[in-house]
């Protein structure tokens, strides 16, 4: 259990929170590219760790990021013209440039100092990887964008979708670190098999429930193994990782088409889930590209012109009662939605874990706590994380293997997380 204190640093993140900072000294997406398709497009609301804010492409491409609302009267510049560099208020056509900066205001004259005095709060960006990144802390202290493995391969090799999730961004996170709940909640009934997308279609997390932690600190994060007794002789080793502050590679065996999420707060009762999926020797097949952007049993399908879930909170997830008496664990279609009806309301939409009850299987979750609190209350001593001063780590592989149950098994899953070697599986 966590004290009030504790909880109250681990899900707060608005400006000049503990674990809000910290999130800050980070780079974080922002929004798809596809949201900003082109020069002078329509611009786009963006809320991120509590901030409202607006971001724009101008005339030349450039990407704004800039407080939502006007330095002259506070009208949502959402509603701007998005025209010749710039972003024009409609309510008396003050206009702001991606730096944030008061370019024009033609409604009084005015000394340019004035102009410099209505700057709006401004933050860096990048587009990588099919993503517009966001830099929300001191200009000073900007770190290089983590070499992700996703961001090494080429842009037929990846794909990467975005949903909302309700809750605390923090319930979320816990369930990366939860290997055992993958044979409960996305079971097939009847059946020693879980859904194929929670685990990259490994076979035996559906019928062993009892896992066994390894969790060690790295560069990078937490590589947190869950290990499973096959009572073969063999054991499996799924290992997710933490890459400091709110990215989950997921375990996946030799072969499979990888799996990230990254979890971003829009505010403190909601956030996005980012979806990179990337295969590193091969582009990724007309088959798989339908499933990642129509949904299928790991994507939940989406109302139409949002990136919010058709199954949510208002609809109990569209929960088929029928269905999960006879079909599955649930009773609910897709993956996501299975995760988020446990997760969005723990004893509240943020999680009051003064009253829990831990076991064993949660070891994982506990270190995770106390990595991220550690981290969090170092900034507020002026010691920044040593993550962001390691990009090259972050280029790191979650694998799935299975060994004999003597093996060293730290030095099989090291040398599987390789990003050299070759992706193909072990029967190649």
């Amino acid at each position: 259990m966590l004290s009030g204190e504790d909880n109250e640093v681990l899900t707060r993140t608005g400006p000049g929170t503990p674990m809000g900072e910290l999130f800050r000294r980070f780079w974080i997406p922002a929004l798809l590219a596809e949201e900003l398709p082109g020069p002078d497009c329509p611009p786009v609301r963006v809320t991120l760790l509590n901030e409202k804010l607006v971001a724009f492409r101008d005339t030349q491409g450039r990407i704004g990021l800039i407080e939502r609302y006007c330095k002259h009267r506070g009208a949502d510049l959402f509603f701007g013209r998005n025209e010749e560099e710039g972003l024009r208020c409609v309510y008396h056509g003050w206009k702001f440039d991606v730096e944030g900066r008061c370019v024009d205001i033609p409604n009084a004259k005015v000394p340019q100092a004035f102009k410099d005095k209505c700057a709006s709060r401004s933050y860096s960006t990048l587009e990588r990887g099919g993503m517009i990144w966001a830099y929300m802390g001191p200009r000073e202290l900007m770190p290089e964008l983590p070499a992700y493995e996703f961001l090494q391969v080429p842009e037929s090799h990846y794909y990467v979708s975005k949903f909302q999730v309700g809750g605390n961004y923090f319930q979320s996170l816990e369930g990366e670190a939860d290997s055992g709940h993958v044979t409960f909640l996305h079971r097939y009934l009847g059946a020693d098999t879980v859904a194929a997308g929670s685990t990259g279609g490994a076979p035996h997390v559906g019928r062993v429930g009892v896992v066994h932690w390894e969790v060690e600190e790295t560069e990078y994060g937490l590589m947190m193994a869950a290990q499973r007794d096959l009572g073969d002789g063999r054991a499996q080793w799924r290992a997710n990782l933490l890459l400091m502050p709110h990215t989950v590679p997921i375990a996946t065996p030799r072969g499979v088409t990888m799996t990230c999420h990254i979890r971003v707060p829009i505010d403190d009762e909601s956030s996005w889930l980012y979806r990179p999926r990337w295969h590193p020797a091969r582009p990724l097949s007309e088959r798989e590209l339908s499933e990642f952007r129509h949904g299928g049993e790991d994507y939940p399908e989406l109302i139409p012109g949002t990136y919010i879930p058709k199954e949510n909170r208002s609809n109990d997830y569209l929960i088929n009662r029928a269905a999960q008496r006879r079909f599955s664990f649930t009773g609910i279609r897709s993956l996501p939605a299975q995760d988020m009806a446990v997760q969005t309301d723990q004893n509240g939409i943020i999680a009051d874990r003064s009253g829990e009850n831990l076991v064993s299987a949660d070891k994982a979750i506990v270190l995770m706590r106390h990595k991220l609190l550690k981290a969090a209350r170092d900034l507020q001593k002026g010691i920044e994380p040593p993550e962001t001063r390691r990009p090259q780590s972050y280029n790191v592989r979650a694998m799935d293997i299975v060994v004999p149950i003597e093996a060293d098994w730290k030095g099989e899953m090291l040398s599987a997380m390789d990003p050299e070697k070759p992706w193909v599986s072990p029967a190649s």
